[in-house]
């Protein structure tokens, strides 16, 4: 053994080899530790299978893992070849060691050095390089999917007419492919030049010749194919111009070509392609000329032409030619590009009508008539009352609604009625600190329970919803469902369900009801591999050995609507905002799912996060649209996707039929979308339009309405969409569901709707309205009243303005502010009527030390009268200045109407009812949960007695029908008295 250290008189230590011990001591710990990798990397890869076999959607799984891994090796190993070829080559061409310059003998050591490792060193530069091109090319598998996947669009572009499936399917692919031609021909290039300067194949200051004869055939070879992808480049170009984007003055971000384009890029690009191509043959043709000299001369002269004819010819042409009279040189483009907007975004049928915007209709009493029937005016703001559901509806803290309901369409009578309904959901963070543990927040609490709807026209006398679904069980109007909420919008965390460890289910008087998970959903973890691949995925080893978790156990996670629909359909881009509905028993999460490209010929980009933003989104991240900000050219609401919230199952349904791209998609990943006949009739009743792409039309619609290309390029009709008059965000206004008629329908429809006002003022410049409601013969139709330039009407923000300022109603806001008390304005609706516009905004108060918000004004305004009433009926009455034709019957301060019939068990059914009313308001106030739970119960015992009493009156003085029965007697089973199943549409 070598000695180190140590001086004639000192000690000598002796360093050897490590102990036998110690090299299986290291050994050991490297193999566990490979080992532990090992597993890590196969337990996220089986917990992925595993979920999506659960979810049934296994065939997405495999058809990602596979287009993946096939990219990844066959990019990989054309990198990886391309690379080791040529360095094998510039290594076998090496010069013999005579004839090295003093130059090349100085490199010698570094010869010597790598000589013994070689073929290592050959192997790691290779494997490198392709390791990074092969995950680099599995990124592209969408790209690839739709390139061999792709559908014709049966449309071609105007200028080289091929069709857009060109543009949107295989362009991306060519451009793939010419991106990683020029990284290996590139990095292949570099490998080779350095291999051949190593071994003397090239010279840099060495007297003679610079480079071997087969170092310049090599090196020019390379060179060529570079110029040839180049020329290839150019050519791809050309199709290029018909989705590029640019700059134009007229109109902001511009998508297409314009007359410079056509004119001047274009030839240049037909020009620098033939160059390109002459050049490439010259440096080819140094394999028999064996000199740099034409090469050269050609690569130069193809920068040249690049930067005169590539750069400054179209400059002059702009300058000389279209800027002198831009208009009528940019018209013809103008025109391409509004037509393929239009269509690429769904508003090419959008219909435009002139509205007068004051009505000429002198009869007030006829107004009253029509404002009564054009519109079921939404008092309830889903976006203002959920902490009033909160406290009223949430019974326990570890409940939650979300920040903003929802509102849907029920039936009740025969008639459909706009209803905000939000799911009670599960909320870990109200469990008491003390009882947060693993066991209670991953076994015992698992679920949310239950649907609470109310009316959203109406309004009780204290400003409080009129439920008419609520509780604990629900019990109301809506037939019987499954209530337990496994999955759901504020459900983030796993759950471990159906073992030894019981559930809670839902408290009630006695206490807490437990229960235990009997859907088939999730993973089970009987087997000790699943346990143990979830326990490392998670980070959770307790997983692994938990008494708490055997047999029939099975762990729920990715428990949101929008992660279950974007995980089993990756290709899809989902709304912002999934709402709940009761369903055949079945409460189900409806998401509205799009399908995108920015492929699209012409058709003027936008970006998604951007375009969708608004109030809301900006108070609520949750709402936001996710991962959307990527800019797209064209969008179609293609797929309707349910949840089931206590199964967790997913279904895609087809809805858009004639959608080229969702085609493609079903190509690739077969079976995985079901036809639309499949939409079951109440599911159908439950649709609407999206928001989302309600608010990326509107955003297009306020340049795209008009048709013209003089108009459009002048910029005089341009809109913007308002902010919201409601709030000091600066946020765009969102858009409101409203069941109401536009002038030229005859009954109401669900409908969405917005407001447009003229680029920088605050007047009305347009109202737009689609027909929101599915499975109707114009569902989708965008209806736009344009109101004229010729005189101002007023905005939404003026109309905000002007309640503020007038005397009467600030003094009454300032009463109501008393006290520690603010007041919350709802959404400012608006509505078409008889020429004229009316528009309508709850008032809301937050009092009291609940603080939640209850409406107790209602601002109306039409033809320049306002008022500002207790209700919207006397709200109405007070701006027409007439009654409605058939007043309705008079509150009793509990959202009750009040009969007229003196039966004394009639009245003494309504005495208890007040009472009871009074009682759950004292209740509220302490708060005392209890207390108001049984308050309600009498409450709706009394009102069970008053409506028999009153149908027993009816019956007795030729009234109602005796047979007439309300849905709210409805028996455990979701029967009405008569026997019959409420309607779940």
């Amino acid at each position: 053994m070598p000695d180190r250290g140590g001086g004639p008189t000192g000690p000598r230590i002796r360093v050897g080899r490590p102990s036998r011990r110690a090299r299986t001591l290291l050994m050991t710990v490297g193999v566990l530790a490979v080992l532990g990798m090992a597993f890590i990397m196969f337990a996220g890869f089986w917990t992925d299978w595993l979920w999506y076999r659960s979810v049934r959607y296994s065939s997405v799984f495999t058809t990602t893992l596979w287009t993946k891994a096939g990219l990844f090796f066959v990019f990989g190993l054309l990198m990886a070849g391309a690379v080791g070829l040529n360095i094998w080559l510039a290594h076998r061409m090496r010069p013999p060691l005579s004839a090295m310059s003093a130059e090349q003998q100085s490199l010698d050591r570094y010869r010597m050095g790598i000589a013994p490792y070689k073929k290592w060193l050959l192997l790691g530069i290779t494997a490198l390089v392709g390791l990074i091109s092969g995950a680099s090319a599995a990124g592209q598998w969408r790209t690839w999917l739709l390139w061999v996947n792709g559908v014709p669009f049966h449309q071609k572009d105007p200028q080289f007419h091929l069709d857009v499936s060109f543009y949107a399917f295989d362009l991306p692919w060519y451009r793939f492919l010419l991106g990683f031609g020029f990284a290996a021909t590139v990095l292949a290039l570099i490998a080779a030049a350095l291999t051949h300067y190593l071994y003397g194949g090239l010279r840099l200051t060495s007297p003679g010749s610079r480079a071997t004869a087969a170092a310049t055939g090599h090196l020019s070879v390379l060179l060529g194919v570079f110029v040839t992808l180049k020329a290839v480049a150019y050519w791809l170009d050309r199709y290029g111009l018909a989705v590029k984007s640019s700059d134009f003055k007229a109109t902001g971000d511009w998508t297409g070509l314009r007359y410079v384009d056509a004119n001047a890029y274009l030839p240049a690009k037909t020009i620098l392609f033939c160059i390109a191509a002459i050049c490439a043959v010259l440096f080819f043709a140094t394999l028999w000329r064996r000199t740099w000299q034409l090469p050269v001369i050609g690569f130069g002269l193809m920068v040249l032409s690049a930067i005169l004819i590539g750069g400054l010819y179209p400059a002059i042409v702009q300058k000389f030619q279209v800027q002198p009279n831009e208009q009528a040189k940019e018209a013809p483009y103008v025109e391409k590009n509004i037509e393929a907007t239009r269509e690429a975004y769904g508003i090419d049928g959008a219909q435009v009508t002139e509205y007068a915007g004051k009505s000429d209709n002198k009869n007030q009493g006829k107004l009253r008539e029509v404002a009564d029937a054009t519109a079921s005016i939404r008092l309830l703001d889903p976006n203002v009352v959920s902490p009033t559901f909160t406290q009223l509806q949430q019974m326990k803290n570890y409940y939650a609604f979300p920040t903003n309901l929802d509102v849907d369409r029920y039936t009740k009578d025969g008639k459909d009625q706009d209803t905000v309904v939000g799911l009670r959901e599960l909320n870990l963070e109200g469990i008491p600190a003390s009882k947060r543990n693993w066991i209670n927040d991953h076994f015992r609490y698992t679920h949310g329970f239950g649907m609470v709807a109310a009316k959203g026209t109406d309004a009780g006398g204290n400003g409080q919803p009129v439920f008419t679904e609520s509780n604990l069980p629900t019990s109301g109007d809506l037939p019987s469902y499954e209530q337990r909420v496994y999955y759901g919008e504020k459900t983030t965390t796993y759950s471990i369900v159906g073992g030894p460890q019981k559930e809670i289910d839902y408290p009630d008087d006695d206490g807490e009801k437990t229960t235990s998970y009997q859907g088939k959903s999730g993973v089970s973890l009987s087997n000790p591999v699943n346990r143990a691949a979830y326990a490392v995925a998670f980070g959770e080893p307790q997983i692994l050995y938990s008494g708490a978790i055997g047999d029939g156990s099975r762990i729920l996670y990715n428990r949101t609507p929008k992660e279950r629909v974007e995980a089993v359909a990756p290709w899809l881009t989902i709304d912002g905002d999934a709402y709940p509905a009761v369903v055949s028993g079945r409460i189900q999460w409806i998401v509205d799912a799009y399908t995108t490209t920015n492929g699209y010929p012409y058709a003027s980009r936008t970006t998604l996060g951007d375009t969708t933003a608004d109030s809301l989104t900006a108070a609520n991240t949750q709402r936001a649209v996710v991962a959307q900000q990527n800019q797209v050219n064209y969008i179609r609401n293609s797929v309707k996707a349910t949840v089931d919230a206590y199964t967790g199952e997913v279904k895609l349904y087809q809805w858009d039929t004639k959608d080229p791209v969702l085609k493609t998609w079903m190509k690739a990943f077969p079976g995985t979308v079901k036809d639309k006949s499949e939409i079951s009739q109440p599911l159908m009743s439950h649709l609407r339009y999206p928001q989302d792409l309600f608010k990326v039309q509107r955003e297009l619609l306020t340049r795209y309405h008009v048709k013209d290309a003089p108009t459009f390029l002048s910029g005089s009709e341009v809109w913007q969409v308002p902010d919201d008059p409601t709030n000091e965000s600066n946020n765009a206004v969102p858009p409101y569901y409203l069941s109401m008629k536009m002038p030229d329908q005859q009954a109401q429809a669900f409908s969405l709707t917005t407001t447009f006002t003229p680029n920088g003022r605050d007047n009305l410049g347009a109202f737009m309205a689609v027909n929101a409601e599915a499975g109707t013969s114009d569902y989708g139709k965008i209806r736009i009243l344009k109101l004229p330039t010729s005189r101002t009407v007023d905005g939404p923000k003026q109309v905000q303005s002007q309640f503020n300022s007038e005397q009467s109603i600030a003094e009454s806001i300032r009463l109501l502010k008393g006290g520690d008390s603010q007041v919350e304005y709802g959404n400012l609706l608006t509505v078409p009527l008889e020429g004229g516009l009316l528009y309508v905004e709850p008032v809301y108060v937050r009092g009291g030390q609940l603080k939640l918000p209850l409406l107790r004004k209602v601002l109306v305004t039409y033809g320049g009268h306002t008022a500002f009433e207790d209700t919207l009926d006397q709200a109405l009455t007070k701006v027409f200045g007439a009654e409605a034709s058939t007043s309705p019957p008079k509150d009793d301060g509990g959202g009750n109407s009040k009969p007229t019939s003196g039966d004394p068990k009639l009245q003494q059914a309504l005495s208890d009812a007040k009472k009871a009313f009074e009682a759950g308001q004292e209740a509220l106030k302490k708060p005392d949960f209890t207390a108001y739970d049984k308050a309600q119960k009498d409450l709706a015992d009394a009102l069970k007695r008053a409506e028999e009493a009153q149908a027993a009156a009816d019956k007795s003085g030729g009234g109602k029908n005796a047979d007439s029965k309300s849905s709210d007697s409805k028996s455990p089973d979701g029967k009405n008295a008569d026997g019959k199943t409420t309607d779940s549409g």
